[in-house]
């Protein structure tokens, strides 16, 4: 049986690198193709889409086209792909190409257990020789510069696997290469070690994109001076603040940011629902933002309070109620 899949529109000839040009990471959860838009309108070059199975694409999981719903306007995209077998990956990849998709990325860095226990994401890293089976199968499929990989240090401190395993996958055919800088036993404790960022970006002739504790755009304008990567990819930064990406172009020019009062956050945040809306129908848009909202206006007073409150809504009158009057006194108190 064939797969269906969405169809792709045309994408890019290349892929945007440099200082100037910020990436959206993939977040499980929570970049779909409305928040993808919504980080776009604020200056995201790149989105990369949630992590897809394999597996799942070949067989049709339920909810694998919807991580995979594009528009012409959300380009360019990176799929983001998870698996441990060189047959599903290169399958998956070339389903892909089928429907339009260009360009792809393996996950070798997620920690989440279930992930791991399938042998996948960090667990890759713990057989260098498979993972870069699974690369060549991948790369074979999309052709040479458009497969991407994200990497950790290693699953310990005692297993490190850089800057060897970053060779290899240039030398197979890879595109560029995303390091976040911890180990899979850390996950996300500890401090990203900005220093291996700094040992591998020279040994490298293709990009290196810096992923990890890059919580505001000034946390990735002090990677790039530090680390001389070739850009950084925002995660738990656009996660709490989509305009992330226009605060690091400003920057980037030399400007200071605009600072986040309530009226720019009620903007971003009735921006979103508009967009979740429209490109996600049903009860499921609305049951994410009722937890999206609050990640936004986690620095106000009262942030708490409006999660209680927004848990209590059962329709998108009833949230955008509760936001605005949330904001409203905010801007009193601002006032």
């Amino acid at each position: 049986m064939k797969t269906s899949l969405p169809t792709c529109p045309a994408g890019p000839d290349a892929l945007p690198f440099g200082r100037e040009h910020p990436w959206l990471a993939p977040l499980a959860g929570y970049s779909d193709l409305p928040f993808r838009l919504l980080c776009r309108e604020y200056g995201a070059a790149v989105c990369v889409t949630e992590m897809v199975s394999a597996k799942g694409l070949a067989y049709q999981s339920p909810g694998t086209n919807e991580l995979l719903r594009t528009l012409p306007e959300d380009q360019p995209l990176v799929v983001q792909l998870f698996g441990a077998e060189a047959d599903f990956l290169g399958r998956a990849v070339g389903l892909l190409r089928e429907a339009g998709f260009g360009w792809f990325d393996l996950n070798m860095g997620c920690s989440v257990p279930k992930v791991l226990r399938q042998g996948a994401g960090a667990a890759m890293l713990g057989d260098t020789d498979n993972a870069l089976a699974v690369a060549r199968a991948m790369l074979a499929a999309a052709g040479p510069g458009r497969v991407g990989f994200k990497l950790r240090l290693g699953l310990d401190a005692a297993r490190p696997v850089l800057p060897d395993l970053a060779l290899r996958l240039e030398d197979a055919g890879a595109g560029w290469l995303t390091l976040h800088p911890r180990t899979a036993r850390q996950g996300f404790g500890g401090v990203a070690d900005w220093e291996a960022l700094a040992r591998l970006a020279p040994r490298l002739s293709i990009p290196l994109l810096a992923s990890g504790d890059l919580f505001s755009a000034a946390d990735g304008l002090a990677c790039l001076e530090r680390t001389g990567v070739a850009g950084v990819m925002y995660a738990r930064g656009a996660l709490h603040n989509p305009a992330v990406f226009a605060e690091h172009t400003a920057l980037c020019a030399g400007r200071a940011p605009e600072p986040q009062a309530a009226s720019r956050l009620r903007a971003m945040i009735l921006r979103h629902i508009a967009l979740a809306r429209r490109h996600s129908p049903g009860q499921a848009a609305l049951w994410k933002m009722r937890s999206v909202a609050p990640r936004y206006v986690r620095a106000l007073p009262g942030a708490r309070a409006l999660r209680q409150e927004l848990c209590r809504c059962r329709d998108w009158e009833a949230v955008t109620a509760a936001l605005d009057n949330f904001l409203d006194a905010c801007d009193t108190e601002q006032d």
